[in-house]
């Protein structure tokens, strides 16, 4: 498995690297970003901590937005894992209205009294500069809702599974209390040790990645 990753992580380094602040209309309206961040290695080049994608057609600007610059844990499970890891690492009772989740006006006004939302806040701040500082990405155009979703999962798997792409000793995802995200190395827990990519799907990637990827998708 680990050459695949190995492979999945040259072809992907090949692309157009973005990082914040980024520009827009460079970003393709649809497709797969792939995550990569500071101090965190593998395969001879900064190693995947995440790949994600979006469900609504013409998305992906959007859906990089609510990680990168919107501060609203409950729309980005990235920066909601990022939170956990940060205040778990402290002890940090927080933990728990963190967890909680406040999208419906019902759980705001349910839980209204466990959440100090100045605290809350401070620890979006704190995530936003986690992100932004460390984080940078690269993206593969894919218009195709079902493709996108699926190649999403195989690549997810494909980093997973890999034995040599390890976290650092030092990687915040250490500390999470999400024992998935520990054990991936990824900031994420769904789409994990199922199928890998196949010959055909590296193929596809390879085609997809030499295409021109200015402010455009793929079919």
């Amino acid at each position: 498995m680990s050459h695949v990753c190995q492979s999945l992580h040259q072809l992907v380094h090949g692309c157009r690297r973005h990082s914040f602040p980024f520009d827009r209309e460079l970003i393709p309206t649809d497709g797969i970003y792939v995550l990569f961040e500071s101090g965190e290695h593998g395969h001879g080049d900064q190693r995947i901590v995440r790949v994600g994608s979006h469900t609504g057609t013409g998305q992906l600007r959007s859906r990089l937005a609510q990680h990168f610059t919107q501060e609203k844990k409950d729309r980005s499970i990235f920066r909601k894992n990022i939170g956990r890891a940060l205040l778990s690492k402290d002890n940090d009772p927080f933990l728990d209205p963190w967890n909680l989740d406040l999208t419906t006006r019902r759980m705001k006004d349910l839980h209204a009294d466990r959440v100090d939302f100045v605290r809350q806040a401070e620890i979006e701040t704190e995530v936003t500069s986690i992100i932004q500082a460390c984080c940078s990405f690269v993206v593969l155009p894919i218009s195709s809702k079902p493709e996108r979703l699926r190649v999403e999962s195989r690549m997810i798997s494909t980093v997973a599974w890999c034995d040599e792409c390890n976290p650092s000793s030092n990687w915040l995802g250490r500390y999470s209390p999400k024992e998935k995200v520990r054990r991936s190395g990824l900031w994420q827990v769904n789409e994990l040790y199922k199928e890998s990519l196949s010959v055909e799907d590296c193929e596809r990637l390879r085609l997809i990645a030499e295409e021109p990827a200015e402010g455009h998708s793929s079919g």
